[in-house]
Parts: C-alpha cells; structure tokens; sequence
C-alpha cells in the first residue's frame, strides 16, 4: 500500500513549481533550472558504492536525475512540506524519504555499514557542517559532491597560498581529493540568493588514514588559522612546546603557507610532546 504522506493538500499535486514554499529559516532556495539538475547529478562517477544519499532534496529536481542512475537513491530531508511532496510525487522513492535532520541522523540506520556518495543542493546555512560530518563519516562516502556557496566551495578546494585557504581547506584534502567543477547564477533558484552558488567534487583517497594523531592533526590545524595572521610560533604558543623545537624553521611560517602535508609533517613533529603532555 502507497504511503500517504500529511501536509500535502490536493491542490498541490500538479507538479506546481511553487508546490513548495522556500522557507528561510531552513536556508532554501529551490533549484528551477533542469539542465543544471543533470550536471550535478553526472558529477558523481557512481562506481564502487551502489547507494546514494541526497541531502535536502526540497521538490526533487535532482532527485528525478539520479533516480535514473544505476544507483539505490535515498533522500533526507528535515521539511515536511517537501516531504510530503517528494512522496506524493516520486513513487520510486517510496520507504527511501527519510525525514530527519542529516546533522544528527545515524545514516547506520539508512545504510548499515554499507559505502554510499552524498549528494545535494546544500543549504548555505549549514553547508559547512555537512563537510565535517562527511569527514567523520569518510571511511563509508567515497564520494561527495553538490551546490555550496561559491566562496565556500571555493574555500574547501583552495591550495595553499591563498587567503580564501583555511581550516576547511586543510582538513577536507587530507582525506579526498578537491576539485571545483563550475559556478551556478543565481537567477536559476526560487527565490533567488544573494550571491553565485559553486558546485564541487571530493573523491576519497585511496590511503585516507593519517600517519599522525588525527585529533591532534585537527587540534593544530584550527588552532593555527584562528590566528591566520601570527606565525605557528605565536598561534601555537599555548601548547607549551620546548624552545627547541619552536626553533624549527616550519614554526616561522604562517598557517597559510603549509600544504595538508606540511601540516602532517608538523603534527608529527609536535606529537611526541602533545602525548607525553596529556600523559
């Protein structure tokens, strides 16, 4: 039997763009443009995971793209009203809409130990934290693609060097490979936003374990950008690092100018004595 989904009335089973209202609290901006939808939906290779999770589906515009890959599609969405649409209107996702928050859901519950891709239209408000939740979640989404603001996405593909690199830059490169795939206007949403959404990928690496300490690894990565502008000298000085090693040239050095491996390399370094310090 056919689930009936509440807070869908009658008049809103015409397929109606507007079926949907935008909600800002919930950061929404309906993507309208089909072409796009299809872009997105090719950025991901679909190889080596057979599921795949599409995060605030909203009326489903990428979702009907990757319904025709060969790839078990399930959505998550914490909107009841898109809810409700999604199962009034994509028959093929029945018992695959999960109304949930993706932040604080246990995709165990969707998956298993199963590996899946993540993919979506990102709320611009929440759009970072879903990075360092797939982060954490790395060893089962070997892929990761979608919709950011464009300045954020340019941020997690930054290299080193450049002022827009930062935390998200660092930590997201030690364990996939970053790449900016192209820049959406905003005149293809309902409502529009303010500013140019940028479209990403993240492949997983083949080795994406860390040869250091990975809270440590974190621990000084952030540590280091909350003071951008002080060298790692200065902006870990509350680590109580013996003079000699602080003397190493790598501590001259602003958090800016250090590759994720650099920053490995230099966990290493400091390891030996962060340990022996909690100890």
């Amino acid at each position: 039997m056919k689930k009936r989904y509440r807070g869908y009335s009658s008049r809103k089973q015409n397929n109606d763009p507007n079926s949907v209202r935008a909600k800002k609290h919930l950061g929404q901006h309906f993507l309208t443009d089909e072409n796009i939808a299809a872009k997105i939906a090719d950025t991901l290779s679909y190889e080596g995971y057979s599921k795949t999770l599409e995060i605030g589906p909203g009326m489903g515009v990428l979702t009907k793209y990757l319904l025709k890959k060969d790839t078990e599609v399930h959505v998550i969405e914490i909107d009841t009203e898109s809810v409700a649409y999604l199962g009034e209107n994509y028959p093929d996702l029945e018992g695959a809409i999960h109304e949930q928050d993706f932040l604080k859901y246990d995709l165990s519950k969707i998956f298993g130990e199963a590996p899946f891709a993540v993919i979506g239209n990102f709320p611009y408000n929440i759009s970072t934290q879903i990075v360092f939740k797939v982060l954490a979640q790395r060893d089962r989404i070997p892929e990761f693609s979608g919709m950011f603001q464009k300045e954020v996405a340019q941020r997690i593909c930054e290299n080193k060097g450049s002022k827009a690199y930062g935390i998200l830059s660092v930590l997201t490169k030690a364990f996939y490979e970053t790449e900016y795939l192209f820049t959406v206007p905003p005149s293809v949403f309902n409502p529009p936003p303010k500013v140019d959404s940028g479209v990403l990928r993240l492949k997983r690496k083949e080795n994406y374990s860390l040869p250091c300490d990975e809270a440590l690894f974190f621990r000084i990565v952030k540590m280091a950008f909350q003071q951008r502008r002080k060298t790692l000298r200065n902006s870990l000085k509350s680590m109580n690092l013996p003079d000699n090693l602080r003397e190493d040239a790598i501590f001259g050095q602003r958090p800016e100018q250090l590759s994720t491996d650099e920053f490995i390399e230099l966990t290493l370094k400091i390891q030996p004595y962060a340990i022996s310090d909690q100890q």
